[in-house]
């Protein structure tokens, strides 16, 4: 039975990880569909950083290794385990095709892109509710800001160790966000096709910080998530929301020509992103029911 569950989360990370590494496809939104995001969240919380300095100081003084015992029970490795596992192989299996498809069909992959990116803007402002004039100062106030940031030669982004790590608490932030994309977030800060090619050719340096980053990242925003989004949560989807049309201007850039060869994948996207949507209201619906 136990076997039966561990293989289960695994598939189940599979396909968070293959909604992960795709533009517009929140990870957090599968977890919805699939009923394990509330645990997702609990199991990310009892990860503990205080298990690092308590490992060390173990080695050496007796009365810490109980403390660092209890902690190191107390984390979720059942449920974290095969699912990072599963995360991880999906990552890793459709890299290759990504930067394949990226190299030999760019236009084409970009068109599918930005189909998936405002499909997700128009679904995460849905969920903000009564339309407030508030909302859209913070939407105008996130597409200025990602437009600026994006235009401005002087903010570009190069590929370097500590662009890539904080890449990586920014992108695994969003990714357990339903609705938001962190494959987005990696094309929004120039590293999305860097780190495709780093994770295909298994390049260590850029892998492991990215994992590091995204390590500090989903800790500390796992525990913030919840007090932001109850305090301001209709401020921070809209600005969101404006981010991610700001945001719209990296694949509309990378499109060489409008014909039916790129428009028909822009339609696959929409249409691949409400489907998801559909399908997680369904069984959210039906959870809120039972």
């Amino acid at each position: 039975m136990r076997g039966e569950k561990t293989l289960g989360l695994f598939f189940k990370g599979l396909c968070m990880g293959s909604a992960d590494i795709i533009p517009g496809i929140s990870g957090g939104t599968v977890a919805l569909i699939l009923g394990i995001y509330e645990e997702l969240i609990h199991s990310i919380k009892t990860v503990d950083l205080r298990v690092i300095p308590y490992a060390f100081f173990a080695i050496f003084r007796r009365d810490y290794r109980g403390e660092f015992k209890k902690i190191f029970l107390s984390i979720r490795f059942d449920f974290l385990v095969p699912l990072v596992t599963g995360i991880a192989t999906a990552f890793i299996l459709l890299s290759r095709i990504i930067n394949n498809l990226l190299i030999n069909y760019r236009s084409l992959v970009y068109s599918f892109f930005l189909g998936l990116i405002l499909a997700s803007a128009v679904i995460v402002y849905m969920r903000i509710g009564k339309f407030k004039p508030i909302n859209l100062f913070f939407i105008l106030a996130g597409l200025v800001s990602a437009y600026l940031f994006l235009s401005s030669t002087g903010l570009y982004l190069d590929h370097s160790l500590p662009v890539i790590f904080i890449s990586g608490i920014l992108s695994i932030c969003a990714m357990i966000l339903p609705g938001i994309s962190g494959a987005f977030i990696m094309v929004f800060l120039n590293q999305y096709e860097y780190m495709i090619a780093a994770i295909k050719s298994f390049y260590l340096p850029p892998i492991i910080t990215y994992l590091v980053g995204a390590f500090f990242g989903i800790i500390a925003f796992s525990h913030l998530l919840s007090k932001l989004l109850k305090k301001s949560r209709d401020a921070v989807l809209s600005f969101l929301v404006g981010l991610m049309l700001g945001g719209l201007k990296i694949p509309i850039s990378r499109i060489e020509a409008i014909d039916i060869s790129t428009v028909t994948p822009f339609l696959i996207g929409l249409t691949l992103v409400i489907s998801v949507e559909i399908y997680a209201n369904r069984r959210n619906r039906a959870w809120t029911r039972s």
